[in-house]
């Protein structure tokens, strides 16, 4: 958790009708595409609203995906600030170990400026034609992947283009990504433990893979808010806030939806309102300057334009001019309200008396021999314990344990933090929701006592294709 708490308040004395807030909670849980897990509203630098879904909690990290960009070019704004990294220079001079190796001219006339705007020059992302090129070394590989048009001219989502920006900035200060922002950002900011996926090379990927707390992403979107400033400290340098948060290649047309039609800075996408970081499946850090304003959120969801559409129609007309008055009653019900928030648990009953003992001593393996995008997971036992069951889930010989309760979400704490709710919805059938509690995922599981098979898949598929075991923020212990 942060080490000191963001300024807080009233809606009503920072201008923001809480019934405008409530209206969007509403939208939310009649969205049956949406799942919901957090919810930050700052107005003029104080905290006006805050809500976990439970089982997620407000302390525990959450996997951010591609808003893992934006702290990225942060630490690439930063180092700028330093004079570790130019803009304009080629990126093939940050790597002299490949300039035998790169010969196309267009990927030597790649510049720092290109990969952090995704205008390398390449028309598609080329995460697979990279690591196809060189396994061991994202960067090589992308550079050997030639760019069809000139960089800066056109636009294309592509993973490795970060990769490289954050690769320059780990080259140039001699430090991971975290090691470099701790004293830089992470701490002025108060934001606590953050945790990073890595490559082969124990290079953080950049791209994605960062697990940090919902506050963290809203402390991250105030300090572009200010300009780069922090409790009158200067973090960022104002021309990089600047150029980052201005459109710096045209993208109409390449991204489906209209909030990624709108131009793109460094990693960050200009919306129909403000500007904004995004991480896939709901995770998004919104700044507003019209507004004063800066949402964060995490979710699960495919649907990500709906998200925004809801913020559009029902948070924006609820930012007005400070204080509000009369706004007591909705404030007070917009808290009792936050307090409360919870995701439905899947439906089931308790174990039937009738096959207690048979379910007792069950092992289930998969459906057909196969489950579904989880080829690994052989088997799922179960046994009965003193306040409910214990899940465990067998995937290429690693067994991971969770608890399966008589209702609601049960939550194990562990390596892999699980939250499992489910039953029995007939004396032959368990069906289970298996939330994966630092990630956006869950596992939807059914398990056949008569057939004594399993189905598992995940609702929304891990876009690293972890093992289950890896579903969790990287620890140093693991």
């Amino acid at each position: 958790m942060s080490a000191r708490a963001l300024p807080s308040s009233t809606p009503a004395a920072q201008g923001v009708d809480a019934a405008g807030v409530l209206a969007f909670l509403d939208a939310l849980d009649a969205a049956p595409t949406i799942e919901p897990h957090s919810l930050m509203i700052l107005r003029h630098g104080h905290l006006v609203a805050s809500g976990w879904w439970a089982p997620y909690t407000a302390e525990r990290p959450h996997l951010l995906y591609s808003i893992s960009k934006s702290f990225t070019a942060t630490a690439a704004g930063i180092a700028a600030g330093e004079g570790l990294i130019r803009l304009d220079d080629p990126v093939i001079s940050y790597f002299p170990e490949l300039d035998a190796d790169i010969a196309d001219p267009r990927s030597r006339a790649m510049l720092v400026r290109h990969v952090a705007s995704m205008a390398s020059g390449h028309e598609t992302d080329t995460v697979f034609e990279a690591r196809e090129r060189d396994r061991e070394d994202l960067v090589r590989g992308f550079l050997l992947v030639p760019p069809q048009r000139d960089p800066g001219t056109v636009f294309a989502y592509n993973q490795p283009a970060t990769f490289t920006l954050s690769a320059i900035v780990q080259r140039t200060s001699g430090q991971s990504l975290t090691e470099y922002l701790r004293p830089r950002l992470l701490d002025p900011l108060g934001i606590g433990e953050v945790a990073w996926l890595c490559d082969r090379s124990g290079r953080e990927l950049g791209f994605s893979g960062l697990h940090a707390t919902t506050d963290a992403v809203a402390r991250l979107g105030q300090l572009y808010l200010n300009g780069g400033v922090w409790e009158g400290e200067r973090l960022l340098p104002e021309s990089w806030v600047a150029e980052a948060t201005r459109s710096q290649v045209e993208n109409a047309g390449v991204m489906p939806g209209d909030d990624w039609q709108r131009g793109y800075g460094f990693t960050f996408w200009m919306s129909r309102h403000g500007y904004r970081g995004d991480g896939a499946l709901g995770q998004f850090c919104i700044v507003l300057p019209e507004h004063d304003a800066v949402i964060a959120t995490t979710a699960d969801t495919w649907d990500m334009q709906t998200v925004l559409n809801l913020i559009w129609e029902h948070l924006l007309p609820a930012f007005g001019p400070l204080p509000l008055t009369g706004g007591e009653s909705a404030d007070a019900a917009l808290a009792e309200r936050l307090a409360g928030l919870a995701l439905p648990p899947a439906a089931g009953e308790p174990a039937p008396p009738e096959e207690a003992e048979a379910w007792s001593a069950a092992a289930f393996t998969p459906d057909g021999g196969v489950c579904g995008p989880l080829p690994k997971l052989t088997s799922i036992d179960l046994a009965p314990g003193t306040d409910g069951w214990t899940l465990t889930l067998t995937e290429d010989g690693h067994p991971l344990h969770a608890r399966l309760g008589d209702t609601g979400w049960t939550v194990t704490e562990g390596p892999v933090p699980t939250a499992v709710s489910g039953g029995w919805t007939d004396a032959d059938t368990l069906v289970m929701d298996i939330a994966f509690l630092e990630t956006p995922h869950h596992l939807d599981v059914s398990c056949s006592l008569k057939e004594r098979t399993f189905t598992a898949r995940w609702r929304t598929e891990p876009l690293h294709g972890r093992s289950l075991r890896a579903m969790s923020a990287p620890r140093v212990s693991a």
